[in-house]
Formats: C-alpha cells, sequence, structure tokens
C-alpha cells in the first residue's frame, strides 16, 4: 500500500499501473453479528463510536464494468449514520438481497460492510470493458449503482430496479484505502481542490442539485424564494450555493448563530435561527401546533418582503413536514429528499390540496445530473462546504458528531492521503476561489 501512495504522490501514473494490489486493506465496517447491539435505545442514544470498527479487510477485484480505487480522501453523510445505528433496518439486508441478483453482486453479501458514498482518489484497476478510465487517472465518484437492465432505467437510471446507492446499499465504499465502484460512477476530479475537499461534494451536491435544479426536482427558476431547512449542513450548503447561483433567493433555516454565519458567508441575506427563535412545530409526541406554522410563515414573509416560499428544501422529515407543507405558496413545491428525524410525516392536508401544492419525492441523482453538478464544482460556481477533516482512525468519533449535529458543511476523512493539502494541479483557479473554498473550515459547534 505504501509503494501505491508514493506513486500517487510522485505524480506517476504509470507506476500505479504496474504496482500489485494488495490483498487487505482498512475500512471502516459495521459486522453483521452486532445488528442486535442498540436494540430498545431510542436512536438519538445509539452510539457510532460503538458499532464503527477499523478493520483490515479483503480488497476485492474488479469484474466486468468495475474500477477499483485507491481511495486519497472520502467523506460523512448522514447514510452512514444510518448505518452505524442500524436504522431503519441494518445494511446487512442490503447486502443480501443484492448478492442474490447475480454471481458478481454476491460477492457484496459479506458479514461485514464497509461503508462510505464519497471518495477522491486515483484508479488503481480496470475491470473488462472499462474504456472511458485507466488506472493512475484521478477521479471522484457519486454514488449511484445501477444494472441497467431493465427498460425503466433508461430514460432515468434513477427509475432502474435495481438503483442502489454504493457504500450504503452495497460493499466496498469509500471509507477505506482501497474502494469498488462501476465505472459510470467515476467523474473527473476537480484538479483545483484537495483531495479531501473534492471528496466532499459528491453525494451531497448531486442530490441537491437533482432536488433543486433537475426536472425531475423542484424546477427551480430565476427569482424563487426557497426555504433551505439546514442550510449550513451537507445538503444545505450546497442547496444554497445553487439556490444563489440560478437566480433565487435562499431563506436558511439554522441552528445556532454560527451556522447562520456560515450562510452569510456564502452570500444569502435571509437567515432564521430557528433555535434562538424557538420554534417548537410540536406541542407533544403526537401533536403538532399549527400556531407555531403560522408563527414560522409569519417570519418567512417579513423577511422576504411578503413573499412565501416558491419551493421547500425538505430533509428533516417529521418534524418539520407539517410546517414544510404550510408554508409553501399557493402552487408551491415542497422537495423532499430524505428524513433525518424520522419517516412518518404527518401535515395537513387542506393545504396542500386547497392550495394547489405538490411534494415531489428525489433521491440521489442519475449519471448525468451528478456529472453536471461536478462540473459546477470544477468551474468554481460551487465549492466544497468541508469544515473540518480527520484520519480514517478517527471516523466513528466523527460519524458520531455528525449524528449529533455537531457540525458543519461537510466532514471529510483522510484514507490514504498521509496529511491534508495535497492534489491540488490548478492553482492559479484556486487562487480565485481560495476564500469560497475554506468559508466552512472551522471547528464543530459544541453541544
Amino acid at each position: 500500500m505504501q509503494k501505491i501512495l508514493d506513486a500517487i504522490l510522485a505524480g506517476e501514473p504509470d507506476a500505479v499501473a504496474a504496482l500489485p494490489v494488495p490483498d487487505f486493506c482498512r475500512g471502516i465496517t459495521l459486522h453483521a453479528d452486532e445488528v442486535a447491539m442498540f436494540d430498545g435505545l431510542h436512536g438519538r442514544d445509539k452510539d457510532p463510536r460503538a458499532s464503527l470498527h477499523l478493520d483490515e479487510v479483503a480488497v476485492p477485484r474488479p469484474a466486468a464494468g468495475e474500477v477499483l480505487v485507491a481511495v486519497m480522501a472520502s467523506g460523512i453523510n448522514h447514510n452512514t449514520v444510518w448505518s452505524s445505528i442500524f436504522e431503519p433496518m441494518p445494511t446487512f439486508r442490503f447486502l443480501s438481497r443484492y448478492g442474490r441478483t447475480s454471481p458478481q453482486a454476491a460477492r457484496h453479501d459479506l458479514p461485514y460492510h464497509v461503508l462510505g458514498s464519497d471518495l477522491a482518489g486515483v484508479v488503481l484497476r480496470c475491470g473488462d470493458g472499462v474504456t472511458a478510465w485507466r488506472p493512475g487517472d484521478e477521479v471522484v465518484a457519486h454514488c449511484l449503482s445501477v444494472e441497467l437492465d431493465h427498460p425503466d432505467g433508461h430514460a432515468d437510471a434513477m427509475l432502474d430496479p435495481e438503483q442502489r446507492i454504493w457504500g450504503f446499499e452495497t460493499n466496498f465504499g469509500g471509507l477505506a484505502e482501497l474502494a469498488l465502484v462501476k465505472a459510470n460512477q467515476l467523474m473527473p476530479k476537480p484538479d483545483h481542490l484537495t483531495w479531501e475537499e473534492a471528496a466532499a461534494s459528491g453525494l451531497v451536491n448531486s442530490t441537491a442539485y437533482r432536488q433543486l435544479v433537475s426536472p425531475a426536482g423542484a424546477r427551480m427558476k430565476q427569482g424563487d424564494t426557497v426555504l433551505i431547512w439546514g442550510a449550513s449542513g451537507g445538503l444545505g450548503s450546497y442547496a444554497t450555493q445553487l439556490v444563489l447561483n440560478g437566480g433565487g433567493t435562499p431563506v436558511c433555516v439554522v441552528s445556532s448563530p454560527q451556522k447562520a454565519e456560515v450562510c452569510r458567508r456564502m452570500g444569502a441575506e435571509l437567515v432564521i435561527d430557528r433555535s434562538a427563535e424557538g420554534y417548537r412545530f410540536w406541542s407533544d409526541e403526537h401533536t403538532q401546533d399549527p400556531r407555531e406554522w403560522r408563527r414560522f410563515g409569519s417570519r418567512i414573509r417579513e423577511l422576504t418582503g411578503g413573499d412565501d416560499p416558491d419551493i421547500v428544501f425538505e430533509h428533516p422529515g417529521r418534524e418539520t413536514f407539517g410546517a414544510s407543507v404550510f408554508v409553501a405558496r399557493r402552487g408551491g413545491t415542497i422537495v423532499s429528499c430524505a428524513s433525518t428525524s424520522g419517516y412518518e410525516h404527518t401535515y395537513d392536508n387542506r393545504y396542500l390540496w386547497m392550495h394547489l401544492k405538490r411534494i415531489v419525492g428525489t433521491h440521489f441523482a442519475n449519471y448525468r445530473e451528478a456529472w453536471e453538478a461536478n462540473r459546477l464544482i470544477a468551474k468554481g460556481r460551487v465549492h466544497p462546504t468541508l469544515s473540518r477533516v480527520v484520519p480514517l482512525e478517527q471516523t466513528p468519533q466523527a460519524v458520531y458528531d455528525v449524528h449529533h449535529n455537531r457540525h458543519q458543511g461537510k466532514v471529510g476523512v483522510l484514507c490514504l492521503a498521509p496529511q491534508e493539502g495535497l492534489g491540488v494541479r490548478n492553482a492559479e483557479l484556486r487562487a480565485r476561489h481560495e476564500a469560497a473554498i475554506n468559508r466552512f473550515r472551522t471547528e464543530p459547534v459544541a453541544g
């Protein structure tokens, strides 16, 4: 492994191709025999530091259409949190189901699960039939894994019946020194970014792009007012940038003064600190409080000069969904890609049907959408929102911090990269955007 790293750091792609692939590498794993360890605990009380392991794992060889990547850096996403606390179900069920689909997929059904849905690294080996990439190429990966054997996936790959999220519903993810991906997951690494910066954007930027910009999402247009929950977080920080780039007005909802300030550093002017203003959308565990919806809607109109949101960028789910449906403008769109506070959504349907609103579900992005989102990063139009970086050994603590919302933007992980700051190939472009690239670089919020 050290020889592979030395060749990458020396910028010798031909040497990378000539080196043997090791039989084992380090990766962050879950163990199938531990899936019951949190039984009886509330989700917030489940501790990823107990379930996540740094193990030596066998390195898979790429089959047809696959690529083995030497991972320089990766990142933490909410799907790693869900995996680590075995919610909504243990990911080993995904691996077992996938393993039954083909002999190639059967390799994923193991008693351990290597997690991670982001990476930046270098192609190490290519399987049969891979022509677009070769060993030595510097790449990032998006997390859509598809088979495309069914016609439903060919207009939009996200509709493929065998669509899965790599590193969550498949094995051999990016929180490891070596990762296995399909060739059609790869995209060129933005050459003005470090490894850890380049790894930060794949999942969340692509998800936000489809959710807001794509015809499959909210179809955002110039002038739209967009309410963004968690606007300084992994998803919301990219949504805020996309709204600003697209000529819209973001209304950023955050949970602390520090997070409000980072939204302003992105260029957002309208910010609501929901903790400081004391919004409580649920009066008890079973009952929502419409008075709080109205108070929240009034606050939005106060900031916007009387406009209700054309689009609500939803991902918290249960805690906020009733308010989201209520505050969207007549004819507006609530677009949802996740449910980090709970999957069972309750809302007053009168405000949906009588006011002609739409609820749109979106999930990650197809290859074209992910490519376009990555192109915005490469051109310096959207910037990574990396707040801090940890070594691979500290991944369990980083996942714990994300689980408890003690982060801003994205938390990066160094896998093979020995230190931060490596991998920049275009210093001139970087110099033009240095301040924007670093605007999230703060310590995690305490509490």
